[in-house]
């Protein structure tokens, strides 16, 4: 009777220790975001893929607020060059799919162009026209597109990497936390809400990162493609 006792005990520990093991894209010299706060999520925030290497990740699904990095790029004064960044964010993970959402003006010819390149060189493209309000400012706002798409593809994808500073997305980045998904906010430190840093379990700020996603000079406005890209 000792010997079948210590037998349960012996597999009810083993279960347990099963149970709270971490999840497969927590690295072993990460501790848990929640306990720490804050301060944990900003020393997390490097100008290197430090962050990066030392976890499994999984599969990696991006959402890029096409409109808030724009005018993120313009305050940091560079240009993004699309095919840095889409390997930057990936950084050797399995790429499950990279979105980029944007209004659209339909007249607008180079931003077509920009659109369709986007589309031929890793993009989902996600566009929605621009809404001419009473004051006659063009505006467009794709966060329900962005937030629908993550929540709906979260059982597809491990890590969410988020490309935007918009406070009224946290309540998706938590939604996807709570089913298990790794989240990694990117955008400017100084225009982020709180609240989405708060609830993400890692912020980047591009400011730190601006030297790896920046287009060459010496390539003027052209686009590339990844075959001839030189990272």
């Amino acid at each position: 009777m000792i010997i079948t006792n210590f037998s349960k005990q012996r597999s009810e520990l083993n279960e347990s220790k099963i149970l709270k093991a971490k999840p497969h894209w927590q690295g072993q010299n990460l501790s848990d975001s929640a306990a720490k706060g804050k301060d944990t999520k900003m020393r997390d925030t490097a100008p290197d893929s430090s962050i990066f290497n030392c976890l499994n990740r999984g599969r990696v699904a991006i959402f890029i607020d096409g409109l808030s990095l724009f005018h993120t790029a313009l305050q940091l004064g560079i240009e993004i060059d699309y095919v840095k960044l889409l390997c930057y964010l990936t950084n050797g993970s399995r790429l499950l799919r990279a979105f980029f959402y944007t209004g659209v003006d339909i007249t607008h010819e180079k931003q077509q162009g920009f659109l369709l390149w986007m589309r031929r060189n890793g993009y989902r493209v996600v566009a929605k026209d621009i809404a001419l309000p009473a004051d006659n400012f063009k505006k467009s706002n794709l966060n329900v597109e962005i937030s629908v798409d993550m929540i709906t593809l979260a059982p597809y994808y491990d890590t969410a990497v988020l490309v935007s500073g918009d406070g009224d997305l946290a309540y998706a980045v938590n939604a996807v936390s709570r089913m298990g998904v790794r989240v990694e906010v990117v955008s400017l430190q100084t225009t982020t809400s709180e609240s989405l840093i708060d609830v993400a379990d890692c912020f980047i700020d591009l400011d730190s990162i601006k030297t790896h996603i920046q287009k060459d000079s010496n390539l003027g406005y052209s686009y590339r493609t990844p075959s001839n890209s030189n990272l």
